[in-house]
């Protein structure tokens, strides 16, 4: 991404040429997203926009028409600048030969004034290239053998924890704040290196801290949720394991770290609901991995990357669907306990946590139809 940046910025400076075009590759938005802006800044005045910028689908427009129109010169701007999105259009079943010999035919007289930029967002790139998917692998060689034999390649490959810090601790500093290195790296490892989170949250702490001039561990904890959630699984994990002691001191610390106390105890009894319900369905469907959590968890009812293991994990320790739903039922109960204004809302958590964590007591044959038979 750098590289292709640089290359960009020179050209636009020089006036030199440029390739006819290039395939940004990967999967990481927040490298698509630093990519598009230096396109747009080198070469898409504003007042142009509108003459000069073509984002193009390929599921709705065929590359016939894409390249029609990057052959075509504008009448009212002297560059084109085309995005062409849905590029896994080409790679679907089918030969394609006549998409091919056409994107062939305009490579070999492309239009000196157009370029364009195909947006392979269908391949994913981690940090570590040796640990690419098998598939990944087939559909990169794929590009590679076809429009990478006339376009620039630019990989965008996952950020590693490690390269996140470093840019958060920049970024931070290009904003004359300090960053500290603790909550730089509970900063990356609550968003799971998710750029994009990352960037919008450290956004949020540059504003909560203006003036300042420093980010702490404390800042990051008290801003940003998916530090939140972290404790939270820490909870979790140690209920799961049935660890009453590590379980409760656990609490005891979410309650003090929060500014709220025991008055937050609605909001802790939430996501201990929310959690135990994904548990649940985790634990129904089966999943392994946590690439098939995200088919098994609905848009709005799903975790941070960050915590997709740890409860995959959590949840398989549960042996059957009758334990969880006890939870559950717990956690009910004490949300109900908790909204009759009890005199102790901190000693209603710990006895609800406690009970969690525990094994559960054996029940009588009575007790035990009486439970089926709620259910």
């Amino acid at each position: 991404m750098g590289r292709f940046v640089s290359e960009i910025e020179a050209a636009a400076k020089d006036n030199t040429p440029l390739k006819p075009g290039y395939v940004l590759a990967g999967d990481e938005i927040f490298l698509q997203e630093r990519c598009r802006a230096a396109v747009l800044r080198a070469y898409v005045p504003a007042d142009l926009r509108d003459f000069c910028l073509s984002d193009i689908d390929l599921a709705s427009t065929s590359i016939f028409e894409t390249l029609d129109r990057a052959q075509t010169p504008s009448l009212m701007a002297p560059f084109q600048v085309i995005f062409i999105r849905n590029v896994r259009q080409l790679y679907t079943r089918g030969a394609k030969k006549d998409e091919f010999a056409a994107l062939d035919r305009y490579f070999r007289s492309p239009n000196p004034q157009a370029l364009l930029i195909f947006v392979a967002d269908f391949i994913r790139i981690p940090a570590d290239i040796r640990r690419m998917e098998m598939e990944d692998k087939t559909r990169y060689e794929r590009l590679t053998e076809t429009l990478g034999e006339h376009c620039g390649m630019v990989e965008l490959t996952r950020v590693g924890e490690e390269d996140a810090m470093r840019w958060a601790v920049s970024t931070a500093q290009e904003n004359e704040t300090k960053l500290d290195p603790d909550a730089a790296r509970e900063l990356v490892d609550a968003l799971g290196a998710d750029m994009m989170l990352i960037a919008s949250e450290l956004e949020k702490l540059l504003l909560y801290t203006q003036g300042r001039g420093r980010i702490t561990l404390g800042d990051v904890e008290t801003m940003v949720l998916g530090a939140k959630q972290r404790s939270l699984y820490e909870l979790t994990d140690a209920i799961s394991a049935r660890q009453p002691k590590r379980a409760l001191a656990l609490l005891h610390g979410l309650l003090n770290s929060s500014e709220a106390g025991e008055d937050a105890a609605i909001g802790h009894l939430y996501m201990l609901a929310r959690t135990f319900r994904q548990m649940l369905v985790i634990l129904e469907k089966n999943v392994r991995d946590s690439r098939a959590i995200w088919q098994a968890l609905w848009q709005g009812f799903r975790i941070p990357p960050f915590a997709a293991d740890d409860l995959i994990r959590q949840a398989r320790r549960y042996k059957s669907r009758r334990e969880l739903t006890r939870a559950i039922r717990l956690i009910a109960r004490a949300d109900l306990e908790l909204r009759s204004s009890p005199p102790d809302k901190r000693l209603v958590l710990e006895r609800l946590v406690y009970d969690l964590a525990s094994e559960p007591k054996p029940q009588s044959a009575w007790a035990a139809n009486q439970f089926t038979f709620e259910s």
